[in-house]
């Protein structure tokens, strides 16, 4: 099943708030997140794609749905997850404005 965006076919992108992971709806791939700051904060720590879907795109997507929803909720984001912060933040730095700053809060 694909959601049509843009005119061209993106996975689509399940949020399971009991499993606290964004998934594709295969339950495949997925971004791993835990909550932080009594729930202000979103820490992204572990984003999977199986090497039979890698080159797809789908970390990049699955970490758009993350930011979006962050987004959305009014939530920062810490971009533990190492290709959050080397690879996906750096080809896309607009998303750096949701992204958690040491002086946003007291307390993780």
């Amino acid at each position: 099943m694909a959601n049509i965006v843009g005119g061209a076919a993106s996975p689509m992108i399940v949020w399971n708030d009991e499993g606290k992971r964004f998934e594709t709806n295969d339950k495949e791939a997925y971004l791993e997140y835990k909550l932080r700051n009594n729930g202000k904060v979103m820490d992204l720590v572990h984003t999977y794609v199986p090497p039979s879907k890698r080159g797809l795109g789908l970390a990049s997507h699955l970490t758009v749905a993350a930011f979006n929803h962050a987004s959305s909720h009014s939530l920062s984001v810490i971009p533990s997850c190492s290709y959050i912060s080397g690879t996906f933040l750096v080809k896309n730095p607009s998303w750096n404005s949701v992204v958690y700053k040491e002086n946003d809060a007291s307390n993780l």
